[in-house]
């Protein structure tokens, strides 16, 4: 286990424009707070940023998503008003782009994460300038017709329309805390521990020679904004006013140089209020352990590896749901303790496992460990891999090679992780740990808080200031 982790189970620390605000009654602290949050196009972003846009409508303010083609209907569903953002019909924003990007480098999943750099990462950096740039024009006059107190920008890359718009905005971390670098963190996308601290230099050196030219590429587009460029290998700067981390304390790195608290604030996870879940009945093994297994939105695609997988899971004494996504009509041949579907509300669905199975998605490793479920981790890109390695040093889970495993293999690592009682015993000590912080509320909170600075340094812009 790593010796730099907390010890688990210690004491843990285009639509019509904008309408016009109506006056809030007295003591409602957000009423009339116009927040607009922009996430990334991926599910674990958006439904991240559902979590926090509960939380401030909970407090009277007025959330509304900035949407990519494709995300229409996501944020609707959830009771929240969208806008799209028009980029003319890019590739990189048109439905269905990413997974089909997916798809077509799903060869290069079978590489090392230090392989990944120039066959699949640098790649995904490519396309999401490309989402930059084209949003630009846009998004500054979506932002101009809004007028929102404060953005809460979810992604990986700075959209210069947001920097220079002169409204606050936050910074959301949302995948591992390796996207921060820091001397004594391992650098971002590489799946190296901190016994591995020997390999960090070459991994980092490589990755910011693979992408120089893209890099190259996006500081120009920053500086034709107005905008300074940014350090090599860094595609987004820190908020001047907020930056908020959903690591939790279990799994955190310790830094060698610690984040300002008062601009950097931890959440501990922020997992969205859901949909309850009711499981549907199994023909065999209906009392025994229950497994959810997704490799989100996007891993779906690979429907070669989750048929392997079913065909292990066929012969183990566990109930196990599995997310297809929209390859349901893919699988023919279900075992009878297997459900399938495409689509399930996963904190409600993780709440009651006894197991999760995923690919190492920050949102995936946050609900398990706010639930007190251990992690099996199958990466295949980006902090996937940082995810795995985090899970197997800071005893919360274990990892396995998504595709270089022997059926004994998976399934001797679920039935060791159903059965470890000690680890269940930590990860509930934990599990309240995080349940208490309240993330989506500190997160509130913390936004709130700076669109009230911006209120009292330019003028009341909305009640409760």
């Amino acid at each position: 286990m790593d010796e730099t982790a907390p010890r688990l189970g210690a004491d843990l620390p285009a639509p019509a424009p904008a309408p016009a605000r109506a006056p809030a009654p007295p003591g409602s602290q957000g009423r009339g707070a116009r927040i607009a949050l922009f996430p990334e196009a991926s599910f674990g972003s958006a439904l991240n940023c559902v979590g926090i846009a509960q939380a401030l409508r909970a407090r009277g303010a007025e959330p509304v998503f900035i949407c990519h083609d494709g995300f229409n209907g996501v944020f609707a569903d959830y009771g929240f008003t969208e806008y799209a953002l028009d980029t003319g019909g890019t590739p990189a924003d048109r439905d269905g782009y990413w997974a089909t990007f997916i798809a077509r480098h799903q060869p290069h999943f079978r590489l090392s994460p230090l392989d990944q750099i120039e066959t699949y990462v640098a790649p995904a950096w490519d396309a999401i300038i490309d989402t930059a740039e084209a949003a630009e024009r846009p998004l500054e006059q979506l932002l101009d017709r809004l007028r929102p107190d404060a953005v809460v920008l979810d992604n990986v890359v700075m959209f210069p329309a947001i920097a220079r718009s002169g409204i606050p905005w936050v910074r959301v971390v949302s995948c591992a805390d390796t996207e921060l670098p820091d001397a004594d963190v391992p650098p971002y996308m590489s799946g190296l521990g901190h016994g591995e601290r020997h390999l960090w230099s070459a991994f980092a050196a490589r990755y910011t020679e693979a992408l120089a030219p893209l890099h190259r590429r996006y500081n120009r587009f920053r500086e034709s904004c107005g905008l300074a460029p940014l350090a090599a290998g860094q595609f987004l700067e820190a908020s001047p006013a907020l930056n908020l981390l959903l690591s939790p304390t279990s799994v955190r790195h310790r830094r060698h140089q610690p984040l300002d608290p008062e601009r950097f604030c931890y959440l501990d996870g922020c997992v969205r209020a859901e949909s309850p879940f009711v499981c549907p009945p199994f023909p065999r093994h209906a009392d025994r352990p229950l497994v959810f297994v997704s490799f989100g939105s996007l891993g779906a695609v690979d429907v070669d590896l989750i048929t392997r997988m079913l065909a292990v899971f066929a012969r183990l004494p566990c109930r196990f749901l599995v997310n297809v996504g929209a390859y349901l009509d893919r699988y023919d041949q279900v075992p009878d303790n297997v459900a399938i579907n495409g689509w399930f509300p996963q904190p409600s669905v993780v709440a009651e496992a006894d197991l999760f199975i995923h690919h190492g998605g920050n949102n995936s490793f946050c609900e398990a460990l706010y639930f007190g479920v251990p992690s099996l981790v199958m990466p295949f890109c980006w902090d996937g891999h940082d995810n795995a390695v985090r899970a197997e040093e800071t005893g919360t889970g274990a990892r396995l090679p998504r595709y270089d495993w022997r059926e004994e293999d998976l399934a001797a690592a679920i039935g060791r992780l159903v059965a470890d009682e000690a680890l269940k015993a930590r990860l509930t000590v934990a599990a309240r740990h995080m349940q208490a912080a309240d993330g989506t509320g500190v997160a509130a909170e913390r936004i709130l808080q700076a669109a009230r600075t911006r209120a009292t340094a330019g003028g009341q812009r909305f009640a409760g200031t």
